[in-house]
């Protein structure tokens, strides 16, 4: 991959998706990033965890986040390039990725609050009553000063994935709407204008048939705080993000769609953010090779360059065939989500293939993240793990985007389960025109899949793990 393309997100997309009319503002985004952003952002990262001013000079509650100035500036950026809003004007997730892809090169932390607010948005764009999404759409699809940031809450103290059981939010229904009472524990984009958060409707049934989808207001019709902030989150990483404890006490909320969708609804929200890891998992490949390869070719050990060493430029060559099996199987994703986002249950075969691919690529993308981060490490040898340097950054970030959105585990299980109940993989193997490898590779998921329950979970990890590999070679565009 020539290094013209391997340092530059934008040129990157524009060679294997194609230029569109995004990408002159693109260039810019990356350039003003050299310029201005990454500094911001290292900043951020060494200050750690900002602070929480819980009480205004009156003794009143205000849960302010206290980041410095400079970071109005980097947030504002992607959302002036419409990473939220061009969903919403254009009908497509696509542009909004692509700014995604680039942000998360230079920081995967900030994908996340634009993330989350597109999940917002696509969620009020779709279910929302007309009268609240008359009330909330121009705001969350703002560009200029003003705007609304979104926010997703569905985890609780007792844990993420399992949330029909740990989901204890309740919410009652009132003659203006409804009313939440409970805590989320893992809050991201805390302090947001607007969140959509799960619960559970008095009287309704248990597990996730019971659960309920609701927008939150940042602030009640009074003005008064709808939500409170009891802490922020001491994150390894991901420092561009305030992540938080949420307390909710009779608070106003919306209910969007119908209540026994909330399960559908929730994970609509999820897949949107679970493609979006993908992409950022790619972009932060993208960097660490960058910075591998720009070290390399400097350093110089034993008479030449580390990059002329045979063993580093074999590895190189096998992070960069992995960055590009990554690249194609999460853009596949982000394409098959733009063809399905906007149906509504019942969903057709086609959305259950698209929940198998972003499986793949939300388990497959941050794995070889991690893998390529930590190479990229040890490339630089002990100046690696300096934080003067910000590479062990780039570990500590992708660590994350293993677990955000779904842990490993949670993505072979919810994959083997499309498998089992829906054949979801035939219809893989149909779309990729049965490369070599299929037959041998569908007789390895039916002995898998006919065994009894324990053992095909218990069994699932080797296999997702080749399908993951074979899918993204399949779909892997052509060397840069």
């Amino acid at each position: 991959m020539p290094p013209v393309l391997s340092a530059s997100p934008a040129r990157l997309l524009d060679h294997w998706l194609g230029a569109d009319g995004l990408s002159p503002a693109l260039a810019e985004y990356e350039r003003w990033f050299h310029q201005r952003g990454l500094a911001i952002s290292a900043a951020l990262d060494r200050a750690g965890t900002p602070g929480l001013c819980m009480y205004d000079r009156f003794g009143q509650r205000e849960d302010r986040v206290l980041y410095p100035p400079e970071y109005r500036d980097l947030l504002d950026r992607g959302y002036g390039l419409g990473v939220v809003a061009r969903a919403s004007d254009e009908r497509t997730l696509m542009p909004g990725y692509r700014i995604g892809y680039v942000t998360a090169f230079f920081d995967a932390g900030l994908y996340c609050p634009y993330t989350v607010s597109l999940g917002t948005l696509v969620a009020v764009l779709k279910y929302a009553s007309p009268a609240l999404r008359d009330r909330t759409l121009p705001q969350l699809a703002g560009r200029e000063k003003g705007f609304w940031q979104g926010a997703t809450w569905i985890t609780e103290a007792g844990g993420g994935s399992d949330i029909g059981a740990h989901v204890r939010t309740r919410a009652e229904r009132v003659a203006d709407g409804w009313r939440l009472t409970g805590d989320k524990y893992f809050a991201s984009n805390v302090g947001a204008e607007v969140a959509v958060v799960a619960a559970r409707p008095a009287g309704g049934s248990d597990g996730v048939r019971g659960l309920a989808l609701f927008l939150v207001p940042r602030r009640r019709a009074d003005g008064s705080l709808n939500y409170r902030i009891r802490r922020l989150k001491d994150k390894i990483a991901t420092r561009s993000v305030p992540t938080g404890e949420v307390e909710l006490q009779d608070a106003e909320a919306s209910l969007l769609g119908e209540p026994g969708q909330g399960i559908y609804l929730i994970m609509e929200v999820l897949n949107v953010s679970r493609v979006a890891n993908s992409v950022a998992s790619v972009a932060l490949m993208q960097r660490a090779i960058a910075e591998a390869r720009a070290f390399a070719e400097r350093r110089v050990a034993f008479g030449r360059p580390l990059l002329e060493q045979p063993l580093l430029d074999r590895q190189m060559r096998e992070r960069q065939n992995s960055l590009r099996a990554c690249f194609g199987l999460a853009w596949e994703s982000a394409r098959q989500l733009d063809r399905v986002w906007q149906e509504r249950p019942p969903y057709s075969e086609r959305h259950r293939m698209f929940r198998l691919i972003a499986h793949l690529a939300k388990y497959w993308t941050a794995e070889q993240a991690i893998r390529t981060a930590q190479w990229a490490m040890e490339v630089h040898g002990g100046a690696g793990v300096l934080a003067d340097y910000g590479i062990e950054r780039l570990l500590r970030e992708a660590m994350i985007l293993a677990i955000w959105e779904g842990s490993p585990h949670r993505q072979m299980l919810d994959g083997l389960e499309l498998m089992a109940r829906h054949r979801a993989h035939e219809g893989l193997f149909t779309q990729l025109g049965h490369p070599p490898g299929t037959d041998r590779l569908r007789a390895t998921i039916e002995h898998l899949l006919n065994r009894d329950q324990a053992e095909r979970e218990a069994g699932v990890e080797p296999v997702f793990r080749e399908l993951a590999a074979w899918t993204a070679e399949a779909l892997a565009p052509p060397p840069a």
